[in-house]
């Protein structure tokens, strides 16, 4: 039995804390650098926020089903810099997003010829903080013809990069990405490789890249061996997420980490780099995230409307402040 495998059994047995006493890090502030807000509801975003979360980055990624048209990546894109920014606004969270050709839609090729010809529109725009996610999936010729070409992309734009590593061969597709991000004359520092595990970290650390992990339910990584990790490796360019997509996850999962980093003895300076300063530090590469915009809370009017449309519904009442009621 290969280490794959072994790992995927160990997923398949992880453990993820739902019942973690939040009190533990009351007043602590959180920054979750890979979430799909896409894929969740205003009531996720009210927790989020009252769990101390207080910015996020939502990378572009595959919707669950293929794409038949550049018509739905315009509309996706736009969402991520329009509409989702927005929503997310309302509930006192900052929203930074990254634009880019998921691997697993660089196998249609016709479509992704259209779709690198429109990201230029996406890149440059407020708020976006990198290129990603990107890589590799099934490893196949075609994901690594549109991952270099993006590549060249973020080096032009002088944005990081956020790579998405693959759920199948995992080490073999973490070196390449690596391998390729160096051969296209990009630092380590300015490159986020994301979805690690314990078969991954330590030639990323080594190799001065940074070290992003996924806390998700039963597969990637638990958040009790992220404890291990953060106490084998240390604090220092590693940051964890919750991806938070359209499976089953929990947007709460770095607020929960942190909780039981604390439980277990790490100390409060480590635990606030691996779910806050890093992220800052990795991604305000882009020029894009000044802290000073989450920093200190300022009053949130739910009665803004957005291209005409706002959070409200018939019967609802906005929140005016954080512990104010949405529905009367």
């Amino acid at each position: 039995m290969c280490c794959n495998d072994n790992l995927n059994e160990r997923n398949e047995g992880t453990k993820v804390h739902t019942n973690l006493d939040l009190s533990e890090i009351s007043g602590m502030k959180f920054f979750d650098p890979h979430v799909h807000m896409t894929a969740r509801t205003t009531d996720d975003y009210q927790a989020m926020a009252d769990a101390g979360i207080v910015a996020l980055i939502e990378p572009a990624f595959w919707l669950g089903q293929p794409r038949t048209g550049v018509d739905s990546f315009v509309d996706y894109y736009s969402s991520l810099i329009g509409w989702e920014r927005f929503r997310s606004s309302q509930f006192g969270i900052k929203h930074y997003c990254t634009i880019g050709l998921n691997s697993r839609e660089a196998n249609n090729e016709k479509l992704a010829e259209q779709v690198m010809e429109i990201l230029q529109r996406y890149i440059y725009k407020e708020g976006v903080v990198g290129i990603g996610e990107i890589g590799f999936d099934d490893q196949t010729p075609a994901e690594e013809k549109y991952f270099r070409l993006q590549l060249d992309l973020a080096k032009e734009a002088g944005l990081p990069v956020q790579i998405h590593t693959p759920h199948r061969d995992k080490k073999k597709g973490t070196q390449r990405s690596m391998d390729i991000a160096i051969e296209h004359g990009l630092s380590p520092s300015s490159v986020i490789v994301d979805h690690n595990n314990e078969e991954t970290v330590k030639e990323v650390l080594d190799r001065g890249f940074w070290a992003a992990f996924t806390i998700y339910p039963f597969t990637k990584m638990g958040n009790e061996r992220m404890v291990e990790v953060v106490k084998q490796y240390g604090s220092e360019r590693i940051m964890i997420n919750s991806a938070a997509d359209w499976g089953i996850s929990d947007p709460l999962a770095v607020p929960k980490s942190a909780a039981l980093m604390k439980k277990s003895g790490i100390s409060l300076p480590d635990i606030e780099l691996v779910t806050y300063r890093n992220a800052i530090t990795a991604f305000a590469q882009s020029g894009q995230i000044n802290e000073s915009d989450f920093m200190k809370v300022t009053p949130v009017d739910q009665g803004q409307k957005f291209e005409s449309n706002s959070i409200l519904r018939g019967g609802q009442q906005p929140r005016i402040d954080k512990n104010s009621i949405i529905i009367s």
